[in-house]
C-alpha cells in the first residue's frame, strides 16, 4: 500500500508563490501589457495628484483667497486641457508629430529666450513668463520640445550615428542652447534635467563612455560655478543634509518635510489630515507635494508613488526596447529620463538627500505648466504602445470581435 504524504505549508507556498509568478509573467508577455500598465500607471498618479492637490493647498487656498477650493479648481482646468491633447497625442500619426518637431524646438528657444530677458523672478528663479492674463514655465514646455527634437534628428541620422560628428550635430549644440538659457533665469533644477535629457539621447545613440565623463565633469563644475555666485543657492545647498542647522532660514522647508514624512509612519495619519500644511510650509502643494502625501498617506502611499513611476518607465522601455521605429525608440527613452529623473530630484529633495532646487513631482505637483506637458508626453507613450505591432493586432481583432459582436446582437433583436 502506497502512503501518500500531505504537503507541507512551505512547499504548498512555493507552489502558490511559483503559480503567481508565472502568472505574472504570462500577463506582462501579452501583447498589450505595455499599453495598459502605461494607462493604468498615468490615470492612477493623476487621480492620487489631484486627490493631494486638493488636500495640501486647501489651507493655503482658503488664507490666500477665502475659497478652499481655489487651487484644485485651477488643477481641475488644466487636466481638462490636458486629457484631450495627451488623446491627440495618442492618436498622432508619427509623421505628423515629427513635422511639428522643429515648430516646437524654436518656439520653445523663443519662449526661453523671452524669460531670460523680461521674466518674472520667483524664489530667486527668472522662470516664469507672463503671457497675458496667464503665467507660464517655458522651461517645462521646453523638455517635451526638446526630447522630441532630438528623436526626430537621431531618428533621421540612424544609420549614421556611428559617427561622433553625426551624433554632436545639431543636437548637442540645440540642447546646450536651451540649458544655456535656463541657467540664466538661475533655475538650476530645470538645468541638470535638461542635461540628464541630453546625456541620456548621447547614451542611447552609442557615444563613447569618455564623453560621458567629460560631459559629467563639466556639469559639475557648472554646478559649483552657479552655486558659488549665488548666496541663497549656495545656502541651500551647504545645509541641505542638515537643515535644522538653519531651521528659521533656508532649512525651514526641508525641515518640515522631514516633520510631515516622520510623522506620517506606515500607513499615513489619514487625505486631509497633513498639520504641516496648516503651518508656513512653503511648497506644500507644488515641489513639497511628496512630504505631504507621506504625512497623509504614510509610508505605503509614496512607496505606491515611486512604484507608479517605476511601472511607467518600465513599460515604456519595453516598448522602446522592442520597437523597430528609430523614433520611437529615442523618444520613449527621453521621455523616460526625464520623468523619471524629475521624479528621482523631487524625491531626493524632500528627503533631504538632495538640495532645495525648485523640481514639481510629475502629474502629482499642481502646475498647469509642468502637468500638460506631462500628459503630452504620457499621451504620446501610450500611443507608441498602441502601435507595437502585436499590441496594433491585439486591439483590431478586439475591434473586430467588438463589432460582430454587436452585430448579431442587431440581427438577434430583428429576429425577434
Amino acid at each position: 500500500m502506497t502512503t501518500v504524504r500531505p504537503e507541507s505549508p512551505s512547499a504548498a507556498a512555493t507552489v502558490r508563490s511559483r503559480g503567481w509568478f508565472a502568472a505574472a509573467r504570462a500577463s506582462l508577455e501579452r501583447p498589450l501589457a505595455s499599453y495598459y500598465l502605461l494607462l493604468g500607471a498615468s490615470a492612477l498618479l493623476l487621480t492620487i495628484g489631484l486627490i493631494m492637490v486638493l488636500s495640501s493647498s486647501s489651507v493655503y487656498a482658503f488664507k490666500v483667497t477665502g475659497d478652499s477650493y481655489a487651487i484644485v479648481r485651477k488643477q481641475l482646468m488644466w487636466v481638462a486641457i490636458g486629457l484631450p491633447a495627451a488623446w491627440l497625442a495618442m492618436r498622432m500619426p508619427h509623421r505628423w508629430i515629427r513635422r511639428l518637431v522643429w515648430f516646437g524646438y524654436l518656439l520653445t528657444i523663443g519662449l526661453l529666450t523671452m524669460t531670460a530677458v523680461s521674466g518674472r523672478d520667483v524664489n530667486g528663479n527668472k522662470n516664469w513668463l507672463e503671457l497675458g492674463p496667464i503665467a507660464i514655465q517655458p522651461s517645462e514646455i521646453a523638455k517635451l520640445a526638446l526630447v522630441l527634437w532630438a528623436a526626430h534628428i537621431y531618428a533621421l541620422k540612424d544609420r549614421r550615428l556611428g559617427s561622433l560628428h553625426e551624433v554632436i550635430l545639431p543636437v548637442v549644440p540645440g540642447l546646450l542652447l536651451a540649458t544655456g538659457l535656463v541657467v540664466v533665469g538661475h533655475d538650476l533644477g530645470t538645468a541638470l534635467v535638461l542635461f540628464a535629457i541630453l546625456l541620456a539621447m548621447l547614451w542611447v545613440v552609442g557615444v563613447p563612455g569618455r564623453v560621458f565623463f567629460v560631459g559629467i565633469s563639466v556639469i559639475g563644475v557648472l554646478v559649483m560655478f552657479l552655486a558659488a555666485t549665488n548666496k541663497e543657492r549656495l545656502d541651500r545647498i551647504t545645509t541641505f543634509s542638515d537643515p535644522f542647522r538653519d531651521y528659521y532660514g533656508t532649512g525651514w522647508q526641508p525641515a518640515h518635510g522631514l516633520y510631515a514624512l516622520s510623522s506620517g509612519g506606515l500607513f499615513g495619519e489619514g487625505i486631509g489630515a497633513s498639520r504641516q500644511k496648516w503651518a508656513d510650509f512653503p511648497g506644500a502643494h507644488t515641489d513639497f507635494i511628496f512630504a505631504v502625501l507621506g504625512e497623509e498617506l504614510g509610508l505605503v502611499g509614496t512607496l505606491l508613488v515611486v512604484a507608479l513611476f517605476l511601472t511607467i518607465a518600465f513599460a515604456a522601455l519595453r516598448v522602446a526596447l522592442h520597437t523597430a521605429d528609430a523614433f520611437t525608440r529615442y523618444a520613449s527613452f527621453g521621455i523616460v529620463v526625464w520623468l523619471l529623473g524629475q521624479m528621482i530630484i523631487n524625491v531626493g529633495m524632500v528627503l533631504t538627500l538632495l538640495p532645495v532646487i525648485g523640481i514639481p513631482l510629475p502629474l502629482v505637483s499642481y502646475g498647469g505648466s509642468s502637468l500638460v506637458p506631462t500628459m503630452v508626453a504620457l499621451g504620446l507613450l501610450v500611443g507608441f504602445a498602441r502601435r507595437e505591432p502585436e499590441a496594433a493586432r491585439a486591439l483590431a481583432a478586439r475591434k473586430k470581435g467588438r463589432s460582430a459582436g454587436l452585430s448579431a446582437g442587431t440581427l438577434g433583436s430583428e429576429g425577434l
